[in-house]
């Protein structure tokens, strides 16, 4: 996928995939997904291992790392990474590689001997704990492959190279190794036709050479992408045509999917996991199975995630409770049409460090979702106003297929009834309830509760009291400038610009609603709320803006700044 940066982006079964994945998932009383069974053969379907490989994680950002394995901040693999991986139920792993950094420019376009031989290491270790491994060519679809459409005989050139030299130095491995001809390959230059067009040169080179390679590669299952990997309807039409004539039973099709990209983002106002984004979701998934699974080739959904989440150093860019809901779903939604997926991992999920999740109750959720559902709400907080009195709030509970158990504060039972009330799926904390759950109502997190459900993981609910945020004026420059904030309790959702006339103002024009983190970002440690310089500099100069904070208590504040050259004034609304 990428370091940091932005990227794009039925219900059914088909029977033998049903029948794989009964027999080769289950759950330990501990719930943990059931040991991998032995190492597939020539004579086991395609279908059959890809649902053999479910779930699967992305050793990311390390040997696509540009231009080492430890230059985006990731410690060199160790065989203790792949034991811990294993452990924690997954079956199978996507080792991303960027070739490029370790290979001559020209040809004969010669891979170092060392780097490959720390590849084979790597990719040995992974199997070795049983782990069915994905290898691919990453980082180089934007270094020099998109520079196929105008240098097209050089790049076919050394891809070719590099693939003939993967496939030799591999060609004995298990057929527990997979190869993937490119991720999310992208062309410079061309138009979406064009585009396909290289993406099916590239997908039938990669073809010929690891077939013609010999040993093991013969039957190896390969794994070939859409333009970007993107699972648009047209591309992964054009990704099964090209399957359908290369007449290769032991071919493997992939997408990735980072969600509807403004909740991804979080931008134009979706800050929520709503009906549009679980729209695009369930259509998504319903392309994969139509398209692929229900003719029977497997999809094997080689990245997934949130474009800004989890990310442990701005985990707040998307709200946590609707990106926990956004993995719940996604779990379930892959589940029921035959998907296997494989989490993005750059750094964010899996400590590499200490070999623990920096979230454990986000990863017992993803986890969960391989076998069951969990109950969620609509909100994973209840606000309530220090300056006024404690009324009852409610929450609205979504079961997904589960039973409500009751509500907990650590190991104690609340009362239902005189601490809450249900009604169908309406849950609500009764005043009594929250006046002694506030306790002297300081700011912040008083309490917090689980909704607990017949399966699934917990739904945690924070307790929070607040008061309306306080902004005050401030100057600064388009390079720097930070409003001084009194966050009193709440967080920040989203924030509207514009200017006087009613027009949307900042760098994203086509909406009022700037992306978070790219055009703003709260500070609640520091208590400053920042603008960013791509947002300040995008500003008329002049001409005053209109910014409006929305906070997920529901409140709302108005600030003015004006930028005049270099210089940004700001004032709080009287």
């Amino acid at each position: 996928m990428r370091q940091a940066r932005s990227r794009r982006r039925r219900v059914g079964w088909v029977a033998g995939l049903f029948l794989a994945l009964t027999s080769t998932v289950g759950t330990s009383q501990t719930g943990a997904v059931a040991a991998a069974r032995p190492a597939p053969s020539a004579t086991v379907s395609a279908m059959h291992t890809v649902a053999a490989m479910q779930p699967s994680w992305n050793l990311g950002n390390t040997l696509d790392a540009i231009p080492d394995e430890t230059s985006w901040g990731n410690p060199p693999v160790t065989k203790e990474l792949f034991d811990t991986v294993k452990s924690q139920g997954f079956r199978s792993v996507r080792i991303p590689v960027t070739w490029g950094n370790h290979q001559s420019a020209q040809a004969p376009y010669t891979v170092d001997a060392a780097f490959l031989s720390r590849v084979r290491q790597v990719v040995d270790w992974a199997q070795a704990d049983g782990l069915r491994v994905v290898l691919n060519v990453h980082h180089d679809s934007w270094q020099w492959i998109n520079k196929m459409a105008t240098d097209h005989d050089q790049v076919l050139a050394r891809y070719d190279a590099t693939w003939q030299q993967i496939a030799t130095a591999f060609k004995d491995e298990p057929r527990t190794l997979l190869f993937e001809s490119i991720n999310e390959p992208a062309f410079d230059n061309a138009d979406d036709v064009h585009k396909m067009e290289l993406v099916d040169e590239l997908n039938t080179s990669f073809h010929r050479i690891v077939r013609a390679s010999g040993g093991t590669n013969a039957q190896r299952l390969l794994v070939l992408p859409t333009v970007g990997a993107t699972p648009d309807q047209t591309l992964m039409d054009d990704l099964a045509a090209t399957i359908d004539v290369l007449h290769d039973p032991n071919l493997v099709a992939t997408v990735h999917y980072y969600s509807f990209w403004p909740f991804s983002v979080n931008i134009a106002g979706y800050t929520r996991f709503d009906a549009t984004v679980q729209q695009d979701m369930t259509d998504a998934f319903a392309r994969m199975h139509d398209t692929f699974v229900a003719k029977g080739i497997p999809v094997y959904l080689g990245e997934y995630g949130l474009l800004s989440y989890p990310d442990y150093t701005h985990q707040d860019y998307v709200e946590r409770g609707e990106a926990l809901k956004y993995f719940e779903a996604l779990g379930h939604t892959a589940r029921v049409n035959g998907v296997t997926t494989a989490l993005w991992d750059p750094f964010s999920l899996l400590n590499r460090e200490t070999l623990q999740w920096r979230d454990p109750v986000l990863f017992a959720l993803v986890k969960s979702s391989w076998t069951t559902r969990s109950g969620t709400a609509s909100a994973d907080t209840v606000y309530v106003r220090k300056a006024g009195p404690v009324t009852d709030q409610s929450l609205t509970m979504n079961l997904n297929g589960t039973s409500f158990r009751g509500l907990w504060q650590g190991g104690t039972k609340l009362a239902q009834g005189a601490d809450y009330t249900v009604s169908r799926d309406r849950l609500t904390l009764t005043a009594a309830a929250l006046t002694r759950l506030t306790g002297d109502r300081a700011y912040g997190v008083n309490a917090t509760l689980q909704a607990r459900f017949s399966s699934g993981v917990p739904w945690r609910i924070d307790v929070t009291t607040y008061d309306p945020p306080v902004l005050a004026g401030a100057t600064g420059t388009t390079g720097s400038f930070a409003a001084p904030a009194q966050f009193r309790g709440d967080s920040l959702a989203t924030m509207e610009a514009r200017y006087a006339d009613g027009t949307n103002a900042g760098p994203a024009d086509w909406t009022s609603y700037q992306q978070f983190g790219a055009a703003f970002a709260p500070d609640y440690d520091g208590g400053t709320l920042r603008l960013t310089a791509d947002f300040l500099n995008s500003l008329k100069d002049g001409v005053p803006v209109t910014l409006t904070f929305h906070f997920w208590s529901g409140a709302s504040v108005t600030y003015h700044v004006t930028r005049s050259g270099d210089t940004v004034t700001g004032t709080a609304a009287s």
